[in-house]
This record gives structure tokens, C-alpha cells and sequence, in this order.
């Protein structure tokens, strides 16, 4: 298992994927897009800050108390989160059929349980997030501040 954690970690050495990750990032978007995953993973498309392009890339859900949250895994300077503040939130979820979502930040004292739940339906995280899955809860609290956590909401157009 240390060396697939230390692939999964070279995969975003620096904090943003490299060349391989971005091909492998570019064909799960695809297939999570089109609905072929189960349903806690989808693709997010987030209009980029700079581009004003919408950049799209595969997530994995995580729900607790029947909500949806989405997680950075490398933490509050990933790319899309900086893009989701330029948005103000908008962003466009999609398994199968598009939803337009508002995605909001939890405050860093909401965020255990559902950093819990999110490595453990997220494999892929957890070399990046220094707790394992079965911690206690104040294992995650000592490091909430540091993963930013949104709950997804539907948007309604109008």
C-alpha cells in the first residue's frame, strides 16, 4: 500500500497534478460525466478566474446526515478553489445529467465528521490528508482548518 500512497502522492507533487494525473483526471471526468461510476463520484466544472473557460474535473462526494460536501484534498490553494471563489460558488455537477450547484464553505468546526466520511469513499485522499479513515473525530479536528470542505446545494434556474 506505501507504494500506490506514494504514486497517488507524486501525482500531485507541488500541489497540482502533474502531466500524467491531468490525462488520467481528463478520462475519469469523462466517464463521471457520462454517468458511468457509481454516484458518489461526478465531474465538477468550475469557470476558470483567469480563462473564463469552464474547466472540468472528476470528484468524489462525500454525503453525511443526508447532505453533499466536495473536499480539496490538497487544501485551500488547489486551483478549483481559488476558481470557486472567482465564481462566487456557481458550479455545475455532472453524473449523467447536469445540475447547477452553489457550493458553500463549512466553517473548519463542522468539518470532522464529513472529512471522516470523504476519505473514506475517496481512496485516492487519503495519501494527502494525514489521518487515517478510522480516527476519532479529534483526529480531524486538529486538522480541519486546513482541508476546506463545501456543502452542495441545488440551484434553481430563475
Amino acid at each position: 500500500m506505501r507504494g500506490y500512497d506514494n504514486y497517488l502522492r507524486w501525482l500531485y507533487r507541488n500541489g497540482r497534478p502533474n502531466l500524467f494525473a491531468r490525462i488520467q483526471n481528463r478520462c475519469s471526468a469523462w466517464l463521471f460525466a457520462i454517468g458511468v461510476a457509481p454516484r458518489r463520484v461526478a465531474t465538477l466544472g468550475i469557470r476558470g478566474r483567469r480563462s473564463g473557460r469552464m474547466i472540468w474535473f472528476p470528484v468524489v462526494l462525500a454525503e453525511v446526515d443526508g447532505e453533499r460536501y466536495l473536499v480539496s484534498m490538497l487544501g485551500g490553494n488547489a486551483n478549483w478553489v481559488r476558481n470557486l471563489a472567482a465564481a462566487d460558488g456557481h458550479a455545475v455537477l455532472r453524473h449523467g445529467t447536469s445540475e447547477t450547484v452553489h457550493l458553500t464553505q463549512v466553517v473548519p468546526a463542522r468539518r470532522a465528521p464529513i472529512l471522516r466520511q470523504y476519505l473514506r469513499v475517496a481512496p485516492g485522499a487519503r495519501p494527502h490528508i494525514p489521518v487515517d479513515p478510522n480516527a476519532p473525530l479529534a483526529d480531524y479536528e486538529r486538522i480541519a482548518a486546513d482541508y476546506p470542505v463545501f456543502r452542495i446545494e441545488h440551484e434553481s434556474a430563475g
